[in-house]
Formats: structure tokens, sequence, C-alpha cells
């Protein structure tokens, strides 16, 4: 059995540590924060509890299936709930829709009676689209290693599935050719934003993300998304995995061939027989290891072939209901507001690289006592999609950010949520600080976008040509998200049980 150095506690470096560890081998995590989860924490503010990174748990079978191969079931260490309803849409023109949780069939319902019969239907085959492209896809491109378009060809049904994803075809051209509803348009539009990626470029494929949420449904872990980082911590502890935080890793010792471990800040070499790395791709190609390693050559052009995701601005809010005589307006688990014109949000972010002007606004505000103190009090993890932090051709968010959080707060009054005069506590996050905070360049939530039909070839593969050196987590294959990355973990796992 092998001694494994994992780079980095994030959802995948801990799933991945665990999976090893279970089979025996000798594991420690190296982690350059106080504390594990990465992006997936749950941070209390004063009474309020806020999910600061993934506020949405889907294909939780992902992690049952890990807890349950590495010693425990997830059922007696969390409480996963399902949200229901499990969203909440707003239109500018005053109209909205519900999605119920888990019933397609009762989507269909609350669609007819939002938007007509002839939208109901039209959802119902983009449903049947999306299920077909998620049987074909799964397989090949989402749960096994991607290696490179000539391995796919070897497949005898190679061009069927072709046929059935449309790689050529864009998400916004694929829904064209089902429906007009600008509603159902814009739902759709924001299955791109999940990867960090414009739907007038990403590829039709990402429709499936609509049909996994509705027959997967979406769930929440009581406590916070960010109870998960807990756990899986635990979970290693429990394995006899070494974990060591504030101990950020400088570089990855080779020999031009082959990883053979690392070297911390600190200048302490730690030895290993397997490297893997759960961070950000382009970091762990650009700045721990040389840039002019030759073996290392074909993934650093991947990563300068792609284009970099989408960024998001969040607001914290704490509110305290008793600062009002009258009950406010109420809201679900999760809830978006679309502006009237979304394009204007892509065009901004991706070719202007300025912060929205009017955006669409994500509100998680969960209906859990155990994220708040007290009564009469709502934690709210408020979102928008944002450009990178990018000082040289882009946005600096170093420069008056509070100058944007105020004018996101000025929507939520004008929406009529009653925000300010209820206001208890209140802070910000921006792109810049989820890059120094979990060295994410720029700030990219999901490191590369979808933003081609090559992107899933262009992200970091998960065995890099330097031997003994692996990638895990949204940076590299599959992608971001927590099912994603789970299944990543997955992937590395096994491919370390076969070298």
């Amino acid at each position: 059995m092998a001694k494994v150095i994992v780079i980095g506690a994030g959802i995948a470096g801990m799933a991945t540590a665990a999976r090893l560890a279970r089979t025996g081998h000798q594991v420690s995590v190296y982690e350059g924060s106080e504390r594990t989860g990465g992006k997936c924490r749950t941070e209390w503010i004063g009474d309020y509890a806020f999910d600061t990174g993934p506020s949405l748990l889907t294909l939780p079978a992902i992690y049952r299936d890990l807890f349950l191969k590495t010693g425990k079931r997830i059922e007696h260490v969390l409480k996963i709930n399902p949200v229901d309803p499990a969203f909440h849409y707003h239109f500018a023109d005053g109209s909205g829709v519900i999605f119920p949780n888990l019933s397609l069939p009762k989507t269909y319902i609350e669609l007819e009676k939002s938007f007509g019969r002839q939208a109901a239907d039209e959802w119902h085959r983009l449903m049947q689209r999306a299920e077909h492209m998620w049987d074909v896809s799964r397989g090949p491109f989402i749960e096994s290693e991607l290696k490179s378009i000539p391995s796919l060809l070897k497949n005898k049904n190679f061009l069927s599935q072709m046929r059935t994803i449309a790689p050529l075809t864009s998400l916004r051209k694929l829904t064209s050719k089902y429906t007009n509803d600008p509603h159902l348009a814009k739902i759709v539009d924001r299955y791109a934003t999940y990867t960090g990626s414009d739907p007038r470029k990403a590829p039709a494929v990402l429709l499936t993300v609509a049909f996994v949420e509705s027959a997967f449904g979406a769930w929440h872990i009581e406590g916070g998304i960010g109870q998960l980082s807990l756990a899986l911590e635990e979970r290693l502890r429990t394995l006899g995995v070494s974990i060591f935080l504030n101990s950020p890793v400088a570089k990855i010792n080779n020999d031009g061939r082959r990883a053979s471990g690392v070297t911390l800040t600190s200048g302490e070499v730690v030895d290993a027989d397997i490297v893997v790395a759960n961070a950000d791709a382009h970091y762990v190609y650009t700045e721990l290891l040389a840039n002019d390693l030759a073996a290392t050559k074909s993934e650093r052009g991947k990563l300068e072939r792609s284009e970099k995701s989408l960024a998001g601005f969040s607001l914290l809010l704490g509110l305290d209901n008793s600062k009002i005589e009258h009950s406010p307006k109420s809201l679900g688990h999760h809830n978006i507001f679309f502006p009237d014109d979304y394009d204007q949000e892509f065009n901004d972010i991706f070719d202007r690289k300025i912060p929205v002007e009017d955006p669409t606004i994500y509100i998680c505000a969960p209906n859990d006592r155990q994220m708040v103190k007290g009564e009469n009090k709502e934690a709210w993890f408020v979102l928008v999609n944002a450009p990178r932090h990018d000082p040289n051709g882009g946005w600096d968010w170093s420069k008056n950010p509070e100058q944007y959080a105020q004018k996101i707060l000025k929507k939520l009054d004008a929406l009529g949520l009653e925000v300010s005069s209820r206001l208890d506590v209140m802070e910000f996050r921006t792109p810049l600080d989820l890059q120094n905070s979990v060295q994410a360049p720029g700030g990219s939530i999901y490191g590369t976008s979808s933003n081609s039909a090559r992107s899933a070839f262009l992200r970091a593969s998960n065995r890099s040509p330097l031997q003994n050196l692996y990638c895990v987590g949204g940076s590299a294959h599959p992608g971001g998200g927590l099912p994603l990355v789970g299944i990543s973990a997955e992937i590395v796992a096994e491919a370390i049980g076969k070298a």
C-alpha cells in the first residue's frame, strides 16, 4: 500500500482520502487554511449561519455511497432533508412559478398554472431530451476518466450518442428548438451558470442538470451544507488519516518524470509515493510545478486554451423580523429573481468584464432553526454572478466593493423584500475574497467554464502526465459542484487502485 499526500482538504480531497484510507493506503492531507471543507462551509456571524459555498445538495446518492463504502451510513452522521418546493422562480414581468421537489408531473402542473398548457408541454419535451442526454453522457463523460476524443471513438455507439448530446449545439440554441417561452428560456439558461458558463456558448448537454435536479431532487443538510465537510473530516480521523491544517504546500517535488512528495511553505519536505492535488488545476500546474516542466506541457496548454468560469459576489444577511410590526414577504428555500434582460448579464460578465448592472439574484433562505439563534430571525445567503477578479484585463474587486453591495441591497428592497428595515447583520464576499481564501485564481468558482464543445477536454485530467500525480476537484474532470467533485474523487481513487 502506498504513502499518499493529498494537497487540500476540500470535499474532493477529503472524499479521495477517505476512499484511499479505507483500502489501506497511508494518507496525509495538507491544508493551507485553518479549517477543512474548501468552498463548502457553514459560517456563523453573530446569531446567523450561512452556507457560503454550495447551498444545495443534488445527487445525494454519491455521498451515501462514499460514507457507506468508508465505514458508516451517512444517515448516522447527517440529517438530509428534501427541499420542497425545490425552487421559486420570479420574473421581471411580475409572474412566477414554483418547481416542486422530486416530481416532474407536479412541475408540469405548476407550469400550466403559471404560463399555460403549451409551456408545460414544452417543458415536458425538454425534460425528455435532457433525460436521454443524461443516460448517454453519464457513463463515458461523467463517471469515467475522460482521456481523449480518440478513446471515445472506440465506443460502437459513439455516433448515436453524439447525435443525442449535440456537442456543437449551444444550450440556448437547443432550448429554442423546443420553446419560445421567455420564462422557460431563462430557467434553462440558468443551468449554464451552474458550471460558471454562458448559455449562449455552453454545450446543450448542460440541459442534463435540469433533469438531474428534478429527477433526483434538491436536498438540504440540517445545520447547513457545511456539515458535510465536518462529517467528512471526522470520517478521515476515524480512518487514521493525518490532517495538517495551516500547512500550505509550496511545491510538488518531482524528478521531471514522476512526483515524489511535497515541500511545505515552512520548508519541510514530505516524501510520498502518490500526490493527489485538490487545488485549482491552474494553480497546480503554474505555481506548484515548474512552468517549464516538459512532462506537464500538454496540461498547461489545455488550461491556457480554456476559458475561466464566472465568479460570484455574495451577501450574508442576518434579518431580525422583530424590527418590523408586520410579517415580511415569505420566501422559499431557494429563490431566483430574474431581470428583464438576462443577456445583458452575460454581456457584462464575459464581454465587458464589469459587475452586472441588473443581476439575477439568488437567495437561499433555509427554514432551518439550527442556522439561527433566537426567534423571528432569518439567515439569507444572496449570490449574484460576477466577473472574475482581474486587475490587468478585467475588473479589480479591491476597489469599492461596498458600493456594489449597497446596490444589491437596494434592489432587494425594490423587489419588496424589506431587507434594510430588518437588517441585523451584513457581510459581503467578492471574487477577490474567494481567490485569497481558497486559492481560486480570479475567484472563478468552477475553475474553467463550459463555454465550448471542447471544454470537457480542456479541464485538467484526473491522471496527470507527471507520473504519480493526480488531480481532483472542481477544476479537474468531470467539473465543479458537489455531485461532480464527489464523482471526481471516486474516479481518482479507482485510478490509484489500478495503478
